[in-house]
């Protein structure tokens, strides 16, 4: 993994400096509270519903064990002793008191950390594939270019001021785990004819005007990439409306002007700006791509986890939805699950994290991942050491065996934090997966994507949730929207709206009824409820979701 040199150090080291002079103003009365947000917000410090959140940002979503350990540590010193992992591959701290920050960043920069950018009209933090580097379907790592953007964007001093924030997505697999095309640039890495270039996607996004993005590059080279980027943020810059926020997002600038005009004024800008990278960006490529390369893989007995997937049935019942497929022979992925039935789906306590980092230190190479989905992955394991990996996991509450499932919810925080939420997430999540836990359905359902977001900004990705779940304030009363048939993979989609929504009591009965009507439809356990949904529509599903009681009774 990317290793700070002594610029980036000094760097941090001086940013974190200043916003501690900033934050002192703020408590002496010489800012006021208006004058410090913009400052803040460069920092990473929101000001949510009952008190500050600083909000850090993990690279492409790469830690080690000792930057997790320190998360830990900042977690039970400054916070209420738990951190939350978000879609961003961030984590969150919910309760930090302001005069406590500057100590937090300072306790980040000891172990090369952050939180410059993940808040504010900039270019967030950079986010990629979660199995980056161990995934067997991959084309190449995506995690060097990710760096090299983040290093590149970082205090870039014409993109500070932004139109709005804007985001990017990197994948190096065509199974995209990475969601790029609701990004403000998805880039996905292919190989054509030997030769390893990108694919560029713009004008992703989500929130109150959802849209899949375009694609702007069907194969831009390697030597290319950055430049074009560039070029991509400076016409939007250029472009994008300042009159209202809520149409500031690039997907409204690409909407408005047509992808085939903005394709033409990002070649011309492109052909600008190209000369005067002179390659340094391919130089700068290399050398990071040296901090990247694989570790020295094991080459032992399988047997081990042979037997305890033989004789435990509740470790084979993990292994089989909390492993993937490696690319290293003897290798599995582990995802640990950060959705224990009935818990807050992306919290971690200070001593979950202190286990997951000694077991990426002692059985993992030393890495660990967040993904998206807001769990954390350990990306290296031997299948010799995973009923050890198991076995302690599960005594720290971190062994659910239900990654992909219908309680492996993706939640914003909603209204228990967020000051922009209209409605609760989290305690909606906790309902459907312990309702389904009590049912021991979840197995039998199979793959089935459930997203909440508690307002229609859409930071739990309701949109293209298998099922989405969309909170919303009606007249005072919380309301849930749903759709139906998202998919934030490669072929991605927006899913389909049902009707009118349902109230907080309401809504886990009805996601009941999609289930059991999945249940009746479906040809066979094989078939998905996406792949269900994608051959019979809407309709049956719509009709279930809303009959009557007196019709479920005669149904009967």
């Amino acid at each position: 993994m990317y290793t700070y040199s002594e610029f980036d150090s000094a760097f941090v080291a001086a940013r974190n400096s200043q916003f501690r002079a900033q934050v002192e103003r703020r408590i002496d009365g010489s800012l006021t509270e208006d004058e410090f947000k913009p400052l803040r917000l460069m920092n990473g410090l929101y000001l949510q519903l009952h008190a500050y959140m600083l909000r850090v940002a993990i690279p492409y979503g790469t830690l080690n064990s000792r930057q997790m350990r320190k998360l830990a540590d900042i977690a039970e010193r400054w916070d209420k002793g738990y951190g939350h992992f978000t879609t961003r591959q961030n984590i969150q701290y919910n309760w930090p008191n302001l005069a406590d920050v500057p100590d937090m960043l300072d306790a980040l920069a000891e172990v090369q950390m952050h939180a410059i950018q993940t808040s504010g009209n900039t270019i967030r933090n950079v986010t990629a594939d979660h199995f980056a580097g161990a995934a067997a379907d991959e084309v190449a790592d995506p995690r060097p270019v990710a760096e090299l953007i983040r290093q590149w964007s970082t205090d870039h001093p014409e993109f500070q001021f932004l139109p709005r924030k804007f985001k990017v997505g990197v994948t190096g697999s065509p199974n995209d785990r990475a969601v790029t095309a609701a990004h403000d640039i998805g880039l996905r890495i292919i190989e054509r004819d030997g030769e390893i270039g990108y694919q560029v996607i713009v004008g992703g996004g989500l929130g109150r005007t959802p849209m899949i993005g375009k694609v702007l590059a069907d194969f831009l080279p390697e030597s290319d990439l950055l430049p074009y980027i560039e070029a991509v943020v400076s016409v939007w810059n250029l472009l994008g409306r300042r009159d209202n926020k809520f149409k500031s997002r690039i997907k409204i600038t690409v909407h408005e002007h047509g992808i085939e005009n903005i394709r033409a004024r990002v070649a011309e800008r492109f052909a600008i700006i190209k000369p005067s990278f002179a390659g340094i960006d391919q130089e700068m490529l290399a050398a990071i791509r040296a901090d990247f390369a694989p570790p020295a893989f094991l080459t032992a007995s399988d047997e081990p986890y042979n037997h305890a997937r033989q004789h435990d049935p509740i470790f084979r019942s993990w292994a089989d939805t909390n492993l993937s497929e490696h690319r290293a022979p003897g290798y599995a992925v582990v995802s640990i699950s950060l959705k224990a039935h009935g818990k807050t789906p992306g919290d971690a306590s200070a001593r979950q994290m202190r286990l997951m980092a000694a077991l990426a230190e002692r059985y993992g190479h030393d890495e660990l991942r967040i993904s998206h989905e807001q769990n954390v992955i350990l990306p290296h394991v031997h299948k010799s050491h995973i009923p050890s990996v198991f076995a302690a996991l599960r005594a720290e509450g971190l062994g659910t065996a239900n990654i992909g499932l219908i309680s492996d919810i993706i939640a914003c925080p909603g209204m228990d934090y967020c000051a922009l939420a209209t409605a609760r997430s989290i305690p909606i999540a906790q309902e459907i997966a312990t309702r389904f836990d009590e049912l021991k359905l979840e197995h039998e359902i199979g793959e089935m994507k459930i997203k909440i977001s508690g307002c229609i900004n859409a930071c739990g990705h309701h949109h293209v949730g298998h099922i989405g779940i969309l909170g919303l304030d009606r007249a005072g009363v919380e309301s849930y929207q749903i759709t139906l048939g998202g998919d934030h993979r490669a072929d991605a989609r927006l899913g389909d709206r049902t009707g009118p929504g349902f109230s907080a009591d309401d809504i886990v009965p009805a996601i009941e009824r999609i289930v059991y009507a999945y249940l009746d439809l479906r040809t066979g356990p094989e078939e998905t409820f996406l792949a269900a949904y994608q051959r019979v529509g809407l309709a049956p599903f719509k009709a279930a979701l809303y009959q009557t009681e007196a019709q479920a009774y005669a149904a009967e």
